[in-house]
């Protein structure tokens, strides 16, 4: 009777636990940008591997529906540079948004030969590349800091576990989207239409093109 007893006790703790994640789990700052249906919102770690892998195939993805990509910053704590890396992204978005996608994908590309010794070389020759002036400190007030803090903050109010985290949301209402998780990236096309057929009905601006749509998520 003991052992039912402390079974139904542990048994009532996990569901309790459960009904408190859903409780915490607030998707609702994840929407897509002014003027899209839908949109893939990327968690991610630039020090990730898989990250790398996923980050050209949310783009093709995208381009190919003609949908905005959000990327949120989700340095983990066991990377030594991917934090910086995210610093270093986010002053190069200041630039252009481009500019900062661009460095993501260089960073992917060149990611087995970084290192929290070399980062600084890395971004300093990208940013001749493609002419842009580094400054000695990138981030003088913290600025960029508190945004890349901003995004893993969400992260974590939503409970993620892993990075890369895909979801695909549609524009499912003024204060709760619609937000599928890709949990298999060979569905993420068929995701995508799957939720444009659901958001079909919804109004919204005129579309731009994808290359102008796409958004970094600003820390409300």
């Amino acid at each position: 009777m003991k052992k039912l007893l402390n079974s139904i006790y542990g048994l009532s703790v996990v569901v309790i636990a459960l009904c408190a994640f859903s409780a915490a789990a607030d998707f609702s700052s994840l929407k897509p940008p002014p003027g899209a249906k839908v949109a893939i919102v990327v968690f991610e770690d630039l020090e990730c591997p898989d990250c790398a892998n996923a980050y050209p195939m949310v783009w093709e993805a995208a381009k190919s529906h003609n949908i905005p990509v959000v990327l949120h910053d989700f340095p983990l704590p066991k990377h030594p540079w991917s934090f910086k890396a995210a610093v270093y992204a986010r002053f190069f978005d200041t630039k252009s948004q481009k500019t900062g996608d661009d460095f993501r994908g260089y960073i992917y590309k060149n990611q087995p030969q970084i290192t929290l010794d070399n980062l600084d070389q890395f971004a300093r020759k990208y940013a001749d590349d493609n002419k842009v002036p580094l400054p000695f400190a990138i981030d003088p007030q913290g600025k960029l800091k508190e945004k890349v803090q901003a995004d893993y903050d969400l992260g974590q109010r939503i409970g993620l576990e892993h990075t890369p985290t895909i979801y695909i949301v549609g524009n499912g209402g003024v204060s709760q989207p619609v937000v599928d998780e890709v949990k298999d990236r060979a569905q993420l096309t068929q995701m995508i239409e799957d939720m444009q057929k659901k958001t079909a009905g919804s109004a919204t601006a005129p579309a731009k093109p994808v290359a102008a749509k796409t958004h970094k998520k600003k820390p409300s």
